[in-house]
């Protein structure tokens, strides 16, 4: 394994500024469960720097109120969130994802943030963060700028961040009321810890209705797939069966998976549509709780 350098900044300006010294060859540290083990693999074989965050107040912290809802710094640990009870009662589907990336070691080192940049198609979080309509707060040298969740990845392994810019936070409106959301997946789990397929869904109830939906998957695209036209094509509609079983059929024709060692193309697409359904199900569930 090649040399490299490793730095602990304490402010995001000091770490801005050295990844700008950097040219492109320094990569953020959040918790370091993916990227030490691609750093060992190879995967970035061009980094000469690891710049770690966990000493930066603002990617540490967690803040919510019931008015300007909740903002996460991009290194805050698996553990914290689940352990927040405020931010538990008021984003369940955080908890749905943040309780299964990996065991309890994986979960007290890694974050949504990193999970996030990480940017691989089956990340557990990103689907969840996309249905809760999270927003990505970036500093770079020329200030900062937000990215909605579902623009961020845009590759396998790739992001919309620029080499001199970090991920600082993640935001999250305040939870409205009769509003519920979930994140389920399926996985071999006695084989393997990656998702085969997942869907993270939110839902606004207003009479008995869906007044508004989103929809977004994992594990069947090159990126996290947000699925806008299934929660547009079910907004006005009754909380029932037969509206949820219209989104289940959207998002499992808007999958574009591949078939690997975890599960054929059909496979997922089925997967895709079983997931949609039970997740709807749930977060109409948790919707009708909330009154």
């Amino acid at each position: 394994m090649k040399w490299i350098d490793y730095a602990t900044p304490h402010s995001v300006r000091e770490a801005v500024d050295l990844l700008g010294e950097a040219g492109g060859s320094a990569r953020i540290m959040a918790g370091g469960t993916d990227l030490l083990v691609a750093l060992r693999a190879g995967v970035y074989d061009d980094t000469d720097l690891v710049v770690d965050g966990k000493n930066i107040p603002e990617l540490n912290e967690i803040t919510y109120d019931p008015v300007n809802g909740l903002t996460l710094g991009a290194a805050v640990p698996c553990y914290r969130i689940y352990g927040n009870q405020a931010v538990a009662s008021a984003y369940p589907a955080l908890i749905d994802s943040a309780s299964i990336i990996g065991g309890k070691q994986i979960q007290g080192r890694a974050s949504l943030g990193g999970n996030l940049c990480n940017a691989t198609p089956s990340g557990d979080s990103i689907p969840a963060m996309i249905a809760l309509n999270g927003t990505a707060n970036i500093a770079g040298p020329n200030g900062n700028r937000q990215v909605a969740i579902e623009d961020f990845c845009t590759g396998v392994r790739q992001n919309a961040l620029g080499s001199d810019e970090i991920l600082v936070s993640l935001s999250f409106p305040a939870p409205v009321a009769n509003s519920g959301a979930n994140y389920i997946r399926f996985t071999p789990r006695n084989e393997m810890d990656i998702a085969v397929a997942g869907a993270g869904v939110s839902v606004v109830l207003d009479n008995g209705n869906i007044k508004e939906a989103r929809v977004a998957l994992s594990a069947v695209a090159p990126t996290p797939l947000f699925v806008k036209e299934a929660g547009d094509a079910i907004a006005g509609k009754p909380a029932n069966d037969e509206t949820i079983a219209i989104a289940s059929g959207i998002a499992r024709d808007a999958a574009r998976p591949i078939t690997d060692m975890r599960g054929t193309v059909e496979f997922r697409q089925h997967l895709c549509e079983v997931l949609t359904r039970r997740a709807l199900n749930t977060a109409i569930a948790r919707a009708k709780e909330s009154n």
